[in-house]
């Protein structure tokens, strides 16, 4: 079975920080806001490194913890070998697991989390995650100063690093259950469309969660994706309609929610930032939602492959929570 129950895990806390453009989109409420993208420092991925290394930080100050309160850190990001989590986590004398799901990293972040406390052997986990536009694009694409046209059917990164605090005992939010995707591939070869790469990994990753734990979609308030975009949302629900019978009516897509229409980012936002971005910085601040399943969407690809011509495998991870 790939989906999971959770006993008496809960999200306790969670700090973000975001770049330029995120600071003024339409997100809610934001814990700290970058002035330009190199934060101080001399290059974008050494930046993105500080960004980690200060919400990890912060968190543990607002909630009066030390390094050794937490027993495991989790995350990861975009870059070669998540080497800004690895930066981040070298100054921070705390066990660390990296990991990598692309854009789906968060969600994977908090099973992985949530499961080393169900088996009793922790108490407290810490997760966390970056974007960074200038350093991703030109990961994966082409720096901006290339001057690349982008079609309508891209997505933006979004520039931000989130921190939770996962534990035992009564939080903010239960994490009550979780579906460990399974690599999708369709096909798809365009790296300019990661909305139509990523939409039948969500699709499926819903079906077999509804399937495993024996629930309808009206037992969730909300089904929020990661960063599908606007395109890629309307290809979710038309898939999850077609190949499993789903009709879905309560779903938003936070790549689709993150930006305002006159900040001109394409199809919507994207990055592992994304999905905790928009979750806690505007859907919980609506105290709208109780019962909300997040789907993290990941393109599992590589500039190499795109250029060798390789279809695009796609991954999506869904945590059940209930926003007490």
């Amino acid at each position: 079975m790939a989906s999971l129950k959770f006993n008496n895990i809960y999200l306790k806390d969670w700090f973000t920080i975001t770049g330029p453009l995120e600071s003024n989109s339409r997100l809610k409420e934001i814990d700290l806001k970058m002035d330009d993208y190199y934060y101080g420092e001399k290059t974008f991925e050494k930046a993105e490194a500080k960004m980690q290394r200060v919400v990890i930080e912060r968190i543990l100050e607002k909630n009066h913890l030390s390094n050794n309160d937490i027993d495991i850190l989790v995350g990861g990001d975009l870059l070669d070998q998540i080497t800004a989590s690895n930066y981040a986590a070298m100054d921070i004398p705390i066990s660390f697991l990296g990991i990598y799901s692309a854009c789906a990293t968060f969600p994977e972040s908090l099973i992985i989390s949530s499961a080393f406390l169900n088996d009793k052997g922790m108490k407290k986990a810490l997760s966390v995650t970056s974007s960074h536009n200038l350093g991703a694009e030109r990961q994966f694409r082409y720096p901006i100063e290339y001057g690349a046209p982008r079609p309508h059917t891209a997505t933006f990164t979004s520039t931000a690093s989130i921190s939770t605090i996962i534990g035992e005992g009564e939080g903010k939010i239960k994490i009550e259950s979780a579906t460990i995707g399974k690599v999708t591939e369709m096909g798809i070869k365009d790296a300019n469309n990661m909305g139509a790469v990523m939409a039948p990994a969500a699709a499926r990753t819903l079906y077999e969660h509804l399937n495993d734990l024996k629930r309808n979609l009206d037992y969730y308030d909300l089904i929020l994706t990661g960063d599908l975009g606007c395109i890629g949302s309307n290809l979710f629900k038309e898939y999850a309609l077609k190949k499993y019978n789903l009709k879905i009516k309560n779903h938003l897509d936070a790549g689709c929610e993150l930006y305002l229409k006159s900040q001109e980012t394409y199809a919507g936002g994207s990055g592992p930032a994304c999905l905790p971005l928009v979750l806690f910085n505007k859907i919980i601040p609506l105290s709208k939602y109780k019962k909300i399943l997040i789907i993290g969407t990941g393109a599992l690809h590589s500039k190499t492959f795109v250029n060798q011509k390789s279809p695009i495998p796609a991954i999506a991870h869904a945590i059940s929570l209930e926003v007490l």
